[in-house]
Protein backbone atom coordinates (compact mmCIF):
# COMPACT_ATOMS: atom_id res chain seq x y z
CA UNK A 1 0.00 0.00 0.00
CA UNK A 2 1.17 3.13 -0.67
CA UNK A 3 1.34 6.07 1.45
CA UNK A 4 1.25 9.56 2.01
CA UNK A 5 4.38 11.13 4.17
CA UNK A 6 3.56 9.76 7.31
CA UNK A 7 5.84 11.24 9.93
CA UNK A 8 3.82 14.43 10.40
CA UNK A 9 0.69 12.34 10.78
CA UNK A 10 1.90 10.27 13.74
CA UNK A 11 1.73 13.06 16.23
CA UNK A 12 -2.61 12.73 15.94
CA UNK A 13 -2.45 9.00 15.79
CA UNK A 14 0.05 8.80 18.92
CA UNK A 15 -2.39 11.27 20.68
CA UNK A 16 -5.53 8.94 20.12
CA UNK A 17 -3.89 5.77 21.00
CA UNK A 18 -2.70 7.49 24.28
CA UNK A 19 -6.22 8.16 25.23
CA UNK A 20 -6.10 3.72 26.17
CA UNK A 21 -3.37 4.44 29.04
CA UNK A 22 -5.36 7.89 29.97
CA UNK A 23 -8.92 5.74 30.08
CA UNK A 24 -7.67 2.25 31.52
CA UNK A 25 -4.52 2.75 33.38
CA UNK A 26 -4.41 6.24 35.73
CA UNK A 27 -8.54 5.85 34.40
CA UNK A 28 -7.96 9.79 34.19
CA UNK A 29 -11.53 9.61 31.83
CA UNK A 30 -11.58 13.58 31.36
CA UNK A 31 -7.59 13.08 30.08
CA UNK A 32 -8.85 10.34 28.05
CA UNK A 33 -11.79 12.58 26.22
CA UNK A 34 -9.09 15.14 25.97
CA UNK A 35 -6.80 13.09 23.59
CA UNK A 36 -9.20 11.61 21.60
CA UNK A 37 -10.54 15.35 20.76
CA UNK A 38 -6.75 16.75 20.05
CA UNK A 39 -6.19 13.92 18.13
CA UNK A 40 -8.69 13.74 16.13
CA UNK A 41 -8.89 17.49 15.91
CA UNK A 42 -5.31 17.63 14.66
CA UNK A 43 -5.83 14.95 11.95
CA UNK A 44 -8.49 17.40 10.69
CA UNK A 45 -6.58 20.62 10.99
CA UNK A 46 -3.72 18.70 8.86
CA UNK A 47 -6.17 17.20 6.14
CA UNK A 48 -7.91 20.38 5.69
CA UNK A 49 -4.57 22.08 5.37
CA UNK A 50 -3.32 20.01 2.67
CA UNK A 51 -3.38 20.89 -0.59
CA UNK A 52 -4.81 17.66 -2.18
CA UNK A 53 -6.19 15.02 -0.53
CA UNK A 54 -4.47 11.80 -0.72
CA UNK A 55 -5.30 8.60 0.59
CA UNK A 56 -7.40 7.53 3.26
CA UNK A 57 -8.54 10.30 5.64
CA UNK A 58 -6.69 10.10 8.81
CA UNK A 59 -9.81 11.67 10.51
CA UNK A 60 -11.74 9.19 10.02
CA UNK A 61 -9.74 6.35 10.68
CA UNK A 62 -8.63 7.77 14.18
CA UNK A 63 -12.58 8.37 14.56
CA UNK A 64 -13.12 4.62 14.18
CA UNK A 65 -10.60 4.41 17.29
CA UNK A 66 -12.45 6.72 19.18
CA UNK A 67 -15.68 5.32 18.92
CA UNK A 68 -14.66 1.80 20.18
CA UNK A 69 -12.75 3.34 23.17
CA UNK A 70 -15.33 5.60 24.40
CA UNK A 71 -17.69 2.59 23.75
CA UNK A 72 -15.23 0.09 26.31
CA UNK A 73 -14.37 3.46 28.79
CA UNK A 74 -17.86 3.33 29.95
CA UNK A 75 -17.88 -0.04 31.98
CA UNK A 76 -15.54 -0.93 34.62
CA UNK A 77 -12.86 -3.68 33.46
CA UNK A 78 -12.31 -5.10 36.38
CA UNK A 79 -12.94 -9.28 35.75
CA UNK A 80 -16.91 -9.84 37.37
CA UNK A 81 -18.61 -12.94 36.78
CA UNK A 82 -22.42 -11.98 37.48
CA UNK A 83 -24.88 -12.05 35.28
CA UNK A 84 -24.86 -8.40 34.82
CA UNK A 85 -21.32 -7.97 34.35
CA UNK A 86 -21.01 -10.15 32.05
CA UNK A 87 -24.11 -8.62 29.97
CA UNK A 88 -21.92 -5.04 30.51
CA UNK A 89 -18.95 -6.71 29.02
CA UNK A 90 -20.78 -8.25 25.96
CA UNK A 91 -22.45 -5.38 25.16
CA UNK A 92 -19.63 -2.57 25.49
CA UNK A 93 -17.10 -4.76 24.00
CA UNK A 94 -19.39 -6.04 21.32
CA UNK A 95 -20.43 -2.43 20.56
CA UNK A 96 -16.71 -1.36 20.40
CA UNK A 97 -16.38 -3.68 17.38
CA UNK A 98 -19.88 -3.29 15.85
CA UNK A 99 -20.02 0.33 15.94
CA UNK A 100 -16.55 1.08 13.95
CA UNK A 101 -17.08 -1.53 11.53
CA UNK A 102 -21.01 -0.47 10.89
CA UNK A 103 -19.73 3.29 10.38
CA UNK A 104 -17.08 2.72 8.23
CA UNK A 105 -19.17 0.27 6.05
CA UNK A 106 -22.54 2.18 5.86
CA UNK A 107 -21.54 5.74 7.08
CA UNK A 108 -18.02 6.53 5.61
CA UNK A 109 -18.67 4.06 2.14
CA UNK A 110 -15.27 2.24 2.83
CA UNK A 111 -13.86 -1.38 3.76
CA UNK A 112 -11.38 -0.35 6.25
CA UNK A 113 -12.21 -2.47 8.88
CA UNK A 114 -12.62 -6.62 7.61
CA UNK A 115 -12.20 -9.83 9.77
CA UNK A 116 -10.58 -12.14 7.37
CA UNK A 117 -11.07 -15.44 9.05
CA UNK A 118 -10.23 -17.51 6.36
CA UNK A 119 -7.29 -17.52 3.95
CA UNK A 120 -7.46 -20.71 2.20
CA UNK A 121 -4.02 -21.63 3.00
CA UNK A 122 -2.78 -24.49 5.17
CA UNK A 123 -1.21 -23.52 8.21
CA UNK A 124 2.64 -24.78 7.77
CA UNK A 125 4.45 -26.54 9.86
CA UNK A 126 6.42 -23.47 11.49
CA UNK A 127 2.92 -21.92 12.21
CA UNK A 128 1.76 -25.56 14.47
CA UNK A 129 4.89 -25.44 15.74
CA UNK A 130 4.58 -21.84 17.20
CA UNK A 131 0.79 -23.32 18.72
CA UNK A 132 2.67 -25.87 20.93
CA UNK A 133 5.09 -23.11 21.91
CA UNK A 134 2.75 -20.83 23.39
CA UNK A 135 1.21 -23.37 25.45
CA UNK A 136 4.78 -24.70 26.86
CA UNK A 137 5.89 -20.84 27.05
CA UNK A 138 2.66 -20.28 29.07
CA UNK A 139 2.81 -23.30 31.39
CA UNK A 140 5.97 -22.24 32.19
CA UNK A 141 5.54 -18.88 32.48
CA UNK A 142 2.20 -17.72 33.58
CA UNK A 143 1.72 -19.71 37.24
CA UNK A 144 5.14 -17.56 37.97
CA UNK A 145 3.53 -14.49 37.11
CA UNK A 146 0.14 -14.72 38.36
CA UNK A 147 1.05 -16.69 41.44
CA UNK A 148 4.54 -14.66 43.02
CA UNK A 149 3.05 -10.96 42.00
CA UNK A 150 -0.18 -12.15 43.38
CA UNK A 151 -2.37 -10.45 40.26
CA UNK A 152 -4.29 -13.94 40.23
CA UNK A 153 -5.97 -11.36 42.94
CA UNK A 154 -7.67 -9.52 40.30
CA UNK A 155 -9.83 -12.09 39.48
CA UNK A 156 -12.99 -12.99 41.23
CA UNK A 157 -12.22 -16.69 43.54
CA UNK A 158 -13.85 -19.51 41.57
CA UNK A 159 -14.44 -22.01 43.93
CA UNK A 160 -17.64 -24.10 42.26
CA UNK A 161 -18.34 -25.43 38.90
CA UNK A 162 -20.53 -22.90 37.87
CA UNK A 163 -17.63 -20.38 38.58
CA UNK A 164 -15.05 -21.96 36.61
CA UNK A 165 -17.53 -22.51 34.14
CA UNK A 166 -18.29 -18.84 34.00
CA UNK A 167 -14.36 -18.02 33.90
CA UNK A 168 -13.36 -20.28 31.08
CA UNK A 169 -16.37 -18.63 28.76
CA UNK A 170 -15.22 -14.98 30.26
CA UNK A 171 -11.72 -15.54 29.53
CA UNK A 172 -12.01 -17.00 25.59
CA UNK A 173 -14.52 -14.34 25.00
CA UNK A 174 -12.19 -11.14 25.93
CA UNK A 175 -9.45 -13.49 24.11
CA UNK A 176 -11.32 -13.75 20.79
CA UNK A 177 -12.30 -9.81 20.99
CA UNK A 178 -9.12 -8.58 21.89
CA UNK A 179 -8.28 -9.66 18.44
CA UNK A 180 -11.57 -8.24 16.67
CA UNK A 181 -10.79 -4.38 18.09
CA UNK A 182 -6.83 -4.38 18.40
CA UNK A 183 -5.89 -6.38 15.11
CA UNK A 184 -9.00 -5.91 12.83
CA UNK A 185 -9.68 -2.75 13.93
CA UNK A 186 -7.29 -0.64 15.21
CA UNK A 187 -4.12 -1.79 13.69
CA UNK A 188 -6.21 -2.44 10.40
CA UNK A 189 -7.05 1.06 10.54
CA UNK A 190 -3.57 1.97 11.57
CA UNK A 191 -1.74 0.30 8.71
CA UNK A 192 -3.53 2.80 6.37
CA UNK A 193 -1.63 5.36 7.43
CA UNK A 194 1.57 4.00 8.67
CA UNK A 195 4.54 1.27 7.84
CA UNK A 196 4.03 -1.80 9.27
CA UNK A 197 6.11 -1.65 12.73
CA UNK A 198 4.78 1.67 13.79
CA UNK A 199 1.28 0.83 13.10
CA UNK A 200 2.02 -2.19 15.63
CA UNK A 201 3.75 -0.19 18.23
CA UNK A 202 0.65 2.39 18.36
CA UNK A 203 -1.73 -1.21 18.56
CA UNK A 204 -0.11 -2.41 21.02
CA UNK A 205 -0.07 0.77 23.51
CA UNK A 206 -3.98 0.37 23.07
CA UNK A 207 -3.64 -3.32 23.73
CA UNK A 208 -1.50 -3.31 26.89
CA UNK A 209 -3.69 0.02 28.58
CA UNK A 210 -6.79 -2.40 27.74
CA UNK A 211 -4.68 -5.38 29.24
CA UNK A 212 -3.74 -3.56 32.83
CA UNK A 213 -7.46 -2.74 33.54
CA UNK A 214 -8.39 -6.37 32.99
CA UNK A 215 -5.81 -7.20 35.36
CA UNK A 216 -2.51 -7.81 34.14
CA UNK A 217 -0.42 -5.77 36.10
CA UNK A 218 2.62 -5.48 38.44
CA UNK A 219 5.20 -6.65 36.02
CA UNK A 220 2.53 -7.23 33.31
CA UNK A 221 3.39 -5.24 30.38
CA UNK A 222 6.92 -7.28 30.56
CA UNK A 223 4.63 -10.14 29.19
CA UNK A 224 1.68 -8.02 27.68
CA UNK A 225 3.74 -5.57 25.70
CA UNK A 226 5.57 -8.64 23.09
CA UNK A 227 2.44 -10.88 23.17
CA UNK A 228 0.54 -7.15 21.45
CA UNK A 229 3.72 -6.87 19.26
CA UNK A 230 3.77 -10.78 17.99
CA UNK A 231 0.38 -11.02 17.60
CA UNK A 232 0.16 -7.64 15.17
CA UNK A 233 3.30 -9.42 13.36
CA UNK A 234 1.80 -12.90 13.27
CA UNK A 235 -1.03 -11.24 11.33
CA UNK A 236 1.04 -9.96 9.13
CA UNK A 237 2.79 -12.60 7.98
CA UNK A 238 -0.60 -15.32 8.09
CA UNK A 239 -3.31 -12.64 7.30
CA UNK A 240 -5.49 -14.51 9.05
CA UNK A 241 -7.91 -14.28 12.27
CA UNK A 242 -8.55 -17.67 12.85
CA UNK A 243 -4.61 -17.85 13.12
CA UNK A 244 -3.97 -15.44 15.60
CA UNK A 245 -7.77 -15.88 17.50
CA UNK A 246 -6.14 -19.90 17.65
CA UNK A 247 -2.61 -18.71 19.08
CA UNK A 248 -4.92 -16.27 21.37
CA UNK A 249 -7.24 -19.16 22.61
CA UNK A 250 -4.27 -21.20 23.70
CA UNK A 251 -2.41 -18.71 25.70
CA UNK A 252 -5.67 -18.01 27.39
CA UNK A 253 -6.31 -21.71 27.94
CA UNK A 254 -3.29 -21.38 30.18
CA UNK A 255 -4.53 -18.17 31.82
CA UNK A 256 -7.41 -20.07 32.70
CA UNK A 257 -5.96 -22.95 34.18
CA UNK A 258 -3.72 -21.20 36.06
CA UNK A 259 -6.48 -18.90 37.90
CA UNK A 260 -8.55 -21.70 39.11
CA UNK A 261 -4.80 -23.97 40.20
CA UNK A 262 -4.28 -20.64 41.98
CA UNK A 263 -7.93 -20.00 43.30
CA UNK A 264 -7.61 -24.10 44.24
CA UNK A 265 -4.28 -25.08 45.10
CA UNK A 266 -4.09 -29.04 44.14
CA UNK A 267 -6.91 -28.84 41.71
CA UNK A 268 -5.27 -28.52 38.82
CA UNK A 269 -1.60 -30.02 39.71
CA UNK A 270 0.09 -29.66 36.72
CA UNK A 271 2.17 -26.98 37.40
CA UNK A 272 5.49 -26.36 38.40
CA UNK A 273 4.84 -23.46 41.30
Amino acid sequence: MTRPDWMPRIAPALLVCLAAPAFFVVQWTWLGWLLLAAGIGAAWLMERGAVTASGPSLTRDLSLIAFGLLIVSVIPLAAELDNMAMLRFTLALGGAVVVPYLISRFVYRDRAISFPWRTHRRWEGLQWAWLVAVLVLGWLILPFYFITSGVYLNWPVVDTPELIGRLFVGVGAVGIWDELFFICTVFALLRRHFPDVVANVLQMIVFVSFLWELGYREWGPLLTIPFALLQGSIFLKTHSLAYVVAVHLLFDAMVFAVLVHAHNPGLLPIFLI
